[in-house]
């Protein structure tokens, strides 16, 4: 079959690869119809390189059933299905850890990912315990089930905020997990939706998304503009998705008295929190919140079908985000030219491997 392996830093290969094959009786194969390329996998790309070299990487997938094994029993062959890539303890057959004990998947001191140390997304054909798949209603396409994933860590991130219907948000950071935290925002009745980038490409796509409020932190000082906007309160929820060493200290200064920040992006270099900053956290009595993955109980958890419920319902929809849509062997060449132009504003690239 075909697929995308990375071999190290910047090494990413078109190749063919052995059809994997039911290995235990709870597990099918997926028929790979859509996949798209996450921000983690541009890290692994150009920074980190792979777990594995030469591993078949990718994760955001969705697709077909084509096999079952014997004790399967929720889902046939020709289901639709969209796909968590997620793998905790029972998966890796290992004893089943404090966190896994508790139900608190995220938390499971063996996780792993499809894609990083066992095969992923990036190619034809996936194997995948039944109950990481779930059954797509008719009026779901692959390419929208594609996104439900990076949906999910969204809606994981958002569900632990005690905001509610009405509130305020800043999301810091308009990639795709950026302007997903703005269409989860419009689903969850935000009143002012402000959108903090320092690309007006970025902007302008947050903007057409659904922000009520954008804001080019390098033009103008965001304090002095969030303070316009929120009547001097600032946002009862704060949402950190660029993974910048900055921006990971100034979000607390945005944040209402008693408001929630949450980090859902992993800095990419130390991060260092000046007094003023970090005396918001105490002085305005925050919630700081990490939010890690897109799991929880039951598995793989509320997020998927919430945000299933959702693209069914035509409250949020992923296809106007898709900007690229490629085959697989197209891969070498878009990774080079995303992680070699970071100043221009990529939206989510799809694949469609067995088009």
């Amino acid at each position: 079959m075909e697929s995308l392996k990375l071999y190290g830093k910047s090494d990413l290969r078109f190749e063919e690869a052995e059809k994997p094959i039911i290995r235990k009786a709870n597990e099918v194969i997926v028929e790979v119809k859509a996949v798209g390329i996450c921000g983690s996998d541009l890290s692994r790309y150009k920074k980190l390189g792979p777990y594995i070299p030469g591993m078949i990487w990718g994760h955001e997938f969705s697709g077909i059933i084509s096999e079952i094994g014997e004790d399967v029993k929720e889902v046939k062959v020709g289901d639709r299905v969209a796909t968590c890539p997620a793998l905790v303890c029972e998966d890796l057959e290992v004893e089943e850890c404090y966190y896994c004990k508790k139900s608190e998947y995220a938390r499971c001191l063996n996780l792993t990912v499809v894609g990083a140390k066992h095969p992923g997304g990036f190619a034809e054909y996936v194997a995948l315990p039944e109950k990481n798949v779930l059954k797509l209603p008719d009026s779901v396409d692959f390419e929208s089930a594609a996104m439900i994933e990076p949906s999910a860590v969204v809606a994981h991130g958002l569900f632990k905020s005690n905001a509610k219907a009405g509130d305020d948000l800043v999301v810091v950071g308009c990639g795709n997990i950026g302007l997903l935290t703005i269409k989860w925002a419009q689903v969850m009745g935000f009143d002012k939706i402000i959108a903090l980038d320092i690309n007006d490409a970025a902007l302008k796509s947050a903007k057409e998304t659904g922000a009520t409020h954008t804001i080019n932190t390098l033009k103008v000082d965001p304090l002095e503009e969030l303070a316009a906007i929120t009547n001097h309160l600032g946002a009862q929820c704060v949402v950190e998705s660029a993974g910048s060493p900055i921006t990971s200290a100034q979000v607390f200064a945005y944040a209402k008295k008693g408001g929630d920040v949450i980090f859902m992006g992993i800095p990419y270099a130390d991060v260092n929190i000046e007094r003023f900053y970090f005396e918001q956290i105490v002085r305005k009595e925050l919630n700081v919140i990490g939010s890690w993955n897109a799991i929880s109980a039951p598995f793989p958890g509320d997020e998927w079908s919430a945000t299933i419920k959702a693209l069914s319902s035509g409250k949020i929809e992923f296809k106007s985000m898709i900007s690229h849509r490629l085959s697989l062997s197209d891969g070498p060449s878009i990774f080079e030219e995303i992680t070699n132009n970071r100043d221009k504003n990529f939206g989510k690239v799809m694949f469609y491997p067995n088009a």
